[in-house]
């Protein structure tokens, strides 16, 4: 196990596409996977039963959140009391689960994925099939799932893979804490924000601050990503020592009493915070990219039915002067992750007819990608995280410095 890998979370994996059969019996009846010899492999080959405290867990491109359940699974030779008392010579293992709200949407050829994690656990993975969520489990864990059998990786192979910024978006979209901190900054922190969460706008610029190596001018995509994973982890740093300090506090009522409501509250407020405040550092680095690049635009300008796209270009007043050429006009939408909300922005600009939209999610699936395209939608995508994509995806994305390319050479005319 070596930190920084895959290997510091799991000590293996089996992933499968499931069959016909096994989807409606797993939905509804038998609630077992079969104890492959692949399987086997991961799990072992114990005498007595095995109890795995776990937790089960659906995704797909529509729901926000995926669906999870805790559960305790039990790993068992079913051939056992046959073999002590009728001498059979056979073994049969199997993995039981109890019926579950996830269990209830699995369906044939969706993605299942048992790994086993460094503390004993288990966690299964179930991504509806052909969904962007779906490659991007195959991508983070490096299997394929094409030959109808289980694909096994250890921990001696995720010991050689790296955890980028693509691999630590999707393990937090999995509600695993990476514990992603840099505390050596943390003095420098509570001092000039006085101990207290600052806004996103002065945490973007303290974070570019700390990244003095890279150029937006000459590669503003590095410096994006660069900006963002900096940030982000930053930002963890301070909201570990604000949040121990809170809980340290303790959450008791005026009578003494446990305040379990104030503790509830506490902590929907973290969560909130952590995912509104992604997008607003998405759009600050952005914003500071463009005004580097000398670009004139409007950030959440309005347009048609009060619609506020992130980002127009030239600017507000331009788009609604009908007599300013429309072919001269361009819109980015920004969203760091896309799911099924990617389509929010063909209503927000009605005189541009092909949009631009940037995420950092990556791989996305190519019946997605197919689907932006016949709907004049172009995604712009930093170049570090193209490589995640198909060849043949490629070639319908645009990086960010090219997209900056078009905006200048629309403007250079005005």
């Amino acid at each position: 196990m070596k930190q920084g890998r895959l290997s510091e979370y799991f000590q293996g994996v089996a992933a499968k596409r499931l069959t016909e059969v096994e989807a409606n019996v797993l939905r509804s009846n038998q609630h077992e996977f079969n104890g492959v010899k692949a399987l086997r492999a991961m799990l072992g080959e114990p005498s007595a039963r095995v109890p795995y405290s776990s937790k089960m867990m659906y995704l797909d491109d529509v729901q926000v959140e995926p669906i999870v359940e805790d559960a305790i699974l039990t790993w068992y030779d079913a051939r056992q009391k046959a073999r002590e008392e009728r001498g059979v010579m056979r073994d049969e293992y199997r993995l039981y689960f109890p019926s579950t709200t996830v269990s209830a949407n699995y369906a044939a050829g969706d993605l299942l994925v048992i790994a086993l994690c460094q503390d004993g656990s288990l966690l299964v993975i179930v991504a509806k099939c052909g969904s962007s969520i779906d490659e991007q489990i195959q991508w983070l864990f490096g299997v394929r799932t094409g030959t109808g059998k289980y694909d096994i990786k250890s921990e001696q192979d995720f010991d050689n893979q790296q955890l980028g910024f693509a691999s630590r978006f999707i393990l937090e979209s999995l509600g695993i804490d990476i514990g992603w901190l840099d505390d050596s900054h943390l003095d420098e922190i509570l001092a000039k924000f006085e101990g207290n969460f600052p806004t996103t706008l002065q945490f973007s610029a303290f974070s570019r601050s700390k990244c003095a190596w890279v150029d937006p001018r000459t590669d503003p995509d590095v410096a994006l990503i660069s900006w963002m994973e900096r940030e982000e982890q930053l930002f963890r740093t301070l909201e570990r020592h604000i949040v121990a300090q809170r809980l340290t506090a303790g959450f008791t009522s005026p009578s003494g009493a446990a305040d379990v409501d104030a503790f509830v509250s506490y902590s929907l407020s973290v969560q909130n915070r952590r995912k509104s405040r992604v997008g607003l550092t998405l759009e600050n680095h952005l914003e500071h990219i463009f005004q580097l690049s000398d670009i004139k635009y409007s950030r959440t300008g309005r347009t048609e039915n009060h619609s506020k796209p992130d980002f127009l270009f030239p600017s507000q007043s331009c788009y609604q002067d009908p007599r300013f050429d429309a072919s001269r006009l361009l819109m980015l939408g920004v969203k760091s992750t896309c799911k099924d909300r990617w389509r929010q922005v063909l209503a927000e600009a009605d005189r541009i007819q092909h949009k631009h939209l940037l995420t950092l999610e990556s791989p996305i699936s190519k019946h997605q990608t197919d689907e932006m395209k016949v709907k004049s939608l172009t995604l712009v995508i930093p170049e570090p995280l193209q490589l995640r994509f198909s060849e043949a995806q490629r070639s319908q994305l645009m990086s960010l410095s090219e997209f900056i390319a078009v905006a200048r050479a629309r403007q250079a005319v005005m």
